[in-house]
């Protein structure tokens, strides 16, 4: 006998948190999110002081056999004037009895708490956490904070009747087969730029706390256009810095800066993924732990997380000098392969400035929508 029902306990929470470590166990490409993340993503992140989410259960017996999360982010809909939500955290078997039965809880939740626009997902939050459904590249593991999913689950959420919202893409680099130019020009570009007092610099970690209220301004304004964009608060992007301290490398980090003022950002990040990968279960404790300290120097890979320049700031070659340093950076360290994204499919400009450095479009995401 199938049903669903609500997550309201600790319990159920680790077993929500839990189901996807089955679910994937014999995939060679599924990497465990760390639990303790998870669960604090769930339950004390800055998101829930000013939105609503409510974790559901599929079972089948004794067994769960699904998962999602009904979201709403009062702050999407104030920004883009809708009244919208979101499914997130979405695992099923493949079978479209479980996946029908969770979608109309999801639905069913949103009505009761008033939504009467789209339902939209999977994002888990909103577009500034881990977003979209992998719909192209089954091939190879996600990078750090990208999303993975069994190719079925696209039959699924379209046979209840979502279609295509916008798909994300991503890039890849394979060793050193890019095109240089913006490391060669690298010199010359940024002596340009310094003829309008613009400098490239690493972040100050010394002074991170300044430095992440000047940097979210620029991820404000930098990414106000993109799709389903919505701003952070001061609280979630200090948490979002906070997590991200951890694991930057000052190499990788970087600002533009005109006399004082930050302009636009780099940000790449290791693909700690390579590690996650052996962590079973995603628990640090009692091994996890000691794979994450002494697994650093192995890993293979980057992400370039976020690249943004303010508006009145873009076409004047500071995207080519970040990419430029992060590059020439990244072959520096001797690092094997790298992934920019995502960018929006849309969005022509960055994605021809990533085909001119011979980046490869090597996975799609695709975010879902229908009238609610």
């Amino acid at each position: 006998m199938k049903k669903v029902v609500s997550v309201s306990s600790k319990d159920q929470l680790a077993a929500f948190i839990d189901f996807p470590h089955e679910l994937y166990k014999n995939d060679p490409y599924y990497v465990p999110e760390l639990f303790i993340a998870q669960r604090d993503l769930l339950t004390i992140h800055p998101f829930h002081k000013h939105n609503s989410l409510q974790c559901f259960l599929a079972y089948d017996g004794d067994t769960i056999i699904g998962r999602i999360a009904a979201i709403l982010n009062n702050a999407h809909n104030a920004y883009n004037k809708v009244n919208d939500g979101f499914f997130g955290f979405f695992d099923c078997t493949n079978d479209t009895e479980t996946s029908t039965m969770l979608f109309d809880i999801a639905k069913a939740w949103l009505k009761g708490k008033g939504v009467t626009g789209k339902f939209l997902g999977p994002v888990n939050f909103s577009t500034n956490e881990p977003c979209g459904l992998l719909v192209e590249g089954f091939d190879s593991s996600p990078v750090l904070m990208q999303t993975y999913n069994f190719p079925y689950y696209a039959d699924l959420i379209e046979n209840y009747g979502f279609g295509k919202d916008v798909d994300l893409i991503a890039w890849h680099w394979d060793g050193n087969n890019y095109d240089d130019k913006s490391v060669r020009l690298l010199n010359a570009l940024q002596e340009r730029l310094k003829r309008n007092n613009i400098v490239i610099r690493k972040v100050n970690l010394k002074n991170f706390k300044e430095e992440t209220i000047k940097l979210r301004e620029v991820y404000n304004s930098a990414w106000d256009q993109n799709t389903g964009f919505v701003p952070l608060t001061d609280e979630e992007f200090n948490y979002l810095a906070k997590d991200l301290k951890l694991i930057l490398d000052p190499d990788f980090a970087l600002v533009a800066e005109q006399d004082g003022k930050i302009v636009a950002f780099g940000l790449a990040l290791l693909n700690y993924n390579e590690i996650f990968k052996t962590i079973k279960k995603g628990r640090l404790f009692p091994t996890g732990i000691f794979k994450l300290l002494f697994g650093k120097k192995k890993i293979q890979s980057l992400r370039i997380y976020a690249l943004g320049v303010v508006d009145g700031y873009r076409k004047m070659g500071i995207e080519a000098c970040l990419y430029g340093t992060i590059i020439k950076n990244y072959t520096e360290k001797g690092l094997k392969w790298a992934e920019a994204g995502w960018t929006l499919e849309n969005n022509t400009m960055i994605n021809e400035a990533i085909k001119a450095i011979k980046g490869d479009p090597y996975k799609k995401y695709r975010l879902y929508q229908k009238q609610i």
